[in-house]
């Protein structure tokens, strides 16, 4: 007796990154982007993150991705990781938020855009 092969499909690419930037965004996006609504000069350095980010990946020239993003957020998160920083575990202050945790919300939001667009 033979057993039929599954043809469920692969994840592809898009969607891991998807799902990258997807867990990303409950870990720090949501909280992040919120503060950020509510204050301006947290909302100013995201945004300046967010401008660093996309000119990192050529963002004027060629169109932002989910995949180029998620990329880019695990490259700053590995690089973090390994000069010392550790992800929060409890709530933060947002107020001063650290370089790279600033850096992740500004992935987010550059995410977000991609949804809207």
């Amino acid at each position: 007796m033979r057993v039929s092969f599954n043809r469920a499909a692969a994840p592809t690419a898009v969607d891991s990154a998807r799902s990258s930037l997807a867990a990303l965004t409950v870990a720090v996006g949501t909280a992040g982007l919120a503060a950020a609504a509510a204050r301006p000069g947290l909302l100013a350095l995201v945004d300046q993150h967010a401008a660093a980010v996309r000119d990192s990946l050529d963002g004027d020239r060629r169109p932002l991705t989910a995949a180029t993003l998620a990329g880019y957020a695990e490259g700053v998160r590995a690089a973090a990781l390994e000069h010392g920083w550790t992800p929060p575990r409890g709530p933060v202050d947002w107020s001063a938020p650290e370089w790279p945790l600033a850096r992740l919300v500004a992935v987010c939001a550059l995410a977000r855009s991609l949804d809207r667009s």
